[in-house]
């Protein structure tokens, strides 16, 4: 019987395990190509982005369907003939701008004739990235892509600020395809050519490793116990797998896999564990020192040392994980939610068998704070996990696991790299138009000089462009809009400015109605996404204040002295608290709807008016949130003695 079944599945023919290994040693020869120049200090910048994309973009064909996912018995994505087709034609544009890399970087923009041969590549480049951002990123990007290309096509026709000089085609295949500093293959690709590839690939070996599972034990060990175990433990494991994916939508799915069932087991309904699950995976990308991204394509745009981006995220991510906790327990105390069975709990034994994982992410941090180059830090840490994770049978890799993980890295790094071409394409078509001038100069008269206003117009700018972007695309869009008005016309700090939007742009994920997370984590929870988006926004509350805390508070980013950086911390979270318990409705006890509205605005008062002594602040927040918290505990004591 057991042939018999054996014998009824389909069996895999010889050219589709050809095609499998040949998938496989795509995105593993793609991998080694960013380890080669990572560790030679990368080529020339046309030459590096142009074998970038000859290696990922035309794996997007083998490894994403274009409509409905088909896989084979191995549960291994097998292309149909038109992806095959479609991965043939992707290596001809780029292994073009490769070979004529020299001659490309030394003609004149404006001057130099656009040859025929340049504008059919220029088009089918744009074409197939569109496709490749469809398939493996979002329809909504694709679609911005598209816009943003038919724009320069009318501007002539356009009113107002839109309105621009008439763009012949040739200017828009040089302006897309031939310039080095934007467009598809421009500066930002150029970041995810270089740190960004590197960084993924270190998160993938580092979770090949085992790291995931130290990550999870210590979540249960730390949390699980205590009232609404399974939702703390869903946001320390998702704070520690933010330093290894830096993906909102892959935290969701490697934690709230466990997470979300456990929750709604001990009580939790299905649309809060998994709001919980969202709030928590998305704070992941700010979390150091891997965070998304965008992250690292701040340090290049912002000129700033990697390692100085991570000290400015620390506490940002402290009290954004800090209020999430705060409100998973408050929402666990106003509903009596009970921890988990001390039996299933993990031991200090099966967590310290596992320490050993965690020295490759001390020897990038350590390298990182010594001012070493990104992608030498995140070499480095990729051989250290070789060697330690040899140091034990359980977590050795043999040559299977390798090669396995190398794909995998490629395959993670590919969507990253076509959405930033995407972006680059926007970029281009706002500098190249003048609109970053324009919508910036826009926002700067609208807002009437007020930073506040200005801000919160930009915050709404940047969760609407993130809502079915991917974080690092709303980002760097946003940014190249929002950052110099800021700047320029507000005198806020370079990386105070660019730590705002990117904090939106991560936020952009859980704001409804088109929050990526929310979606993955609602199809586990078997929830509406919608309202899995309002309860993850209320989660993470904290987010939202946090980013506009980085204009208004230099303590934010580490700035001043120590006193007034504890300071400030303690009346960000104090007051935070605050409005977490007016949202939940509990602190110390049930609220009435007329203390919610009061403590909502007393705790965003004190959290962000910094312009109120310091002093003052931090004894008004522990007061209140104290006299919250335990006079109902001293009241109820005494009224049990005086019963009693």
């Amino acid at each position: 019987m057991a042939n018999d079944d054996k014998n009824s599945q389909p069996q895999q023919t010889d050219f589709q395990r050809l095609l499998m290994l040949f998938i496989m040693g795509w995105a593993v020869i793609g991998t080694c190509f960013h380890f080669y120049s990572a560790f030679i200090g990368y080529l020339e910048p046309r030459t590096q982005r142009s074998i970038h994309l000859l290696f990922l973009l035309p794996l997007i064909f083998l490894i994403t369907p274009g409509r409905k996912r088909s896989e084979n018995n191995t549960g291994f994505f097998l292309p149909n003939w038109s992806g095959i087709l479609l991965f043939l034609v992707a290596i001809v544009p780029f292994a073009y701008s490769w070979l004529e890399a020299e001659r490309i970087n030394y003609r004149l923009e404006g001057v130099d004739e656009i040859l025929p041969v340049e504008m059919l590549m220029g088009t089918l480049a744009t074409i197939l990235v569109v496709e490749a951002i469809r398939r493996a990123v979002s329809p909504v990007l694709a679609g911005l892509v598209v816009t943003s290309i038919a724009y320069l096509f009318v501007t002539d026709f356009m009113p107002g600020v839109l309105h621009y000089r008439p763009i012949g085609y040739d200017e828009v295949v040089e302006t897309v395809f031939l310039l080095s500093g934007q467009g598809i293959l421009g500066s930002i690709t150029g970041i995810a050519a270089t740190m960004v590839a590197i960084f993924i690939a270190f998160g993938a070996f580092m979770e090949a490793s085992g790291t995931g599972r130290l990550f999870t034990n210590g979540g249960e060990m730390i949390a699980g116990r205590y009232a609404g175990g399974p939702a703390k433990v869903a946001v320390v494991t998702s704070a520690f797998f933010g330093t290894m994916s830096g993906s909102a939508s892959s935290n969701v799915f490697t934690t709230g896999s466990f997470t979300i069932p456990m929750m709604k087991r001990i009580g939790y309904r299905p649309q809060v564990a998994a709001g919980i699950e969202t709030a928590a995976s998305v704070g992941g990308q700010s979390a150091p020192p891997i965070m998304g991204a965008g992250a690292f394509i701040m340090a290049e745009m912002t000129n700033t040392p990697y390692s100085d981006i991570i000290v400015a995220a620390v506490l940002g991510s402290f009290c954004f994980f800090a209020l999430v906790f705060i409100s998973v327990h408050l929402e666990a105390k106003k509903n009596n939610l009970k921890g988990m069975d001390p039996a299933d709990l993990p031991t200090f034994k099966d967590i310290a068998k596992d320490f050993h994982l965690l020295l490759p992410i001390v020897v990038l941090v350590t390298l990182l704070m010594m001012r070493y180059s990104p992608h030498t830090a995140a070499l480095y840490s990729i051989v250290a996990t070789l060697v330690i994770t040899s140091l034990k049978r359980s977590s050795r890799f043999d040559l299977k696991k390798l090669l396995n993980v190398m794909y995998k890295a490629g395959a993670n790094t590919a969507p990253i790299a076509i959405a930033c071409a995407g972006a680059g394409i926007i970029v281009g078509v706002l500098t190249k138009t003048g609109l970053v001038v324009s919508i910036g100069s826009l926002i700067s008269d609208v807002s009437g000089g007020s930073l506040w206003l200005a801000a919160l117009i930009l915050m709404f700018v940047t969760l609407v462009m993130g809502m079915g972007v991917p974080t690092t695309a709303a980002y760097v869009i946003t940014s190249a809009i929002g950052a110099p008005m800021l700047i320029n016309d507000f005198g806020v700090p370079v990386l105070a400015a660019h730590m705002f939007v990117f904090y939106f742009a991560i936020l952009a994920d859980a704001t409804p109605p088109v929050s990526i997370a929310s979606y993955a984590a609602a199809s586990i929870a078997r929830c509406n996404p919608l309202v899995t988006g309002l309860h993850a926004s209320r989660m993470a509350i904290a987010g939202y204040i946090v980013g506009l805390s980085y204009l208004f508070v230099p303590e934010m980013r580490m700035e001043g002295e120590v006193q007034n950086i504890i300071g400030h911390l303690i009346a960000i979270i104090g007051g935070l608290t605050l409005v977490s318990g007016a949202i939940t409705g509990y602190l110390g006890g049930r609220l009435g709807v007329l203390m919610r509205v009061v403590l909502a605005i007393v705790g965003l008062f004190l959290a962000l008016y910094s312009d109120l002594n310091l002093a003052i602040r931090v004894f008004a927040v522990v007061s209140i949130v104290a006299g919250l918290v335990y006079m109902p505990k001293i009241f109820n004591k005494e009224l049990k003695q005086e019963l009693s």
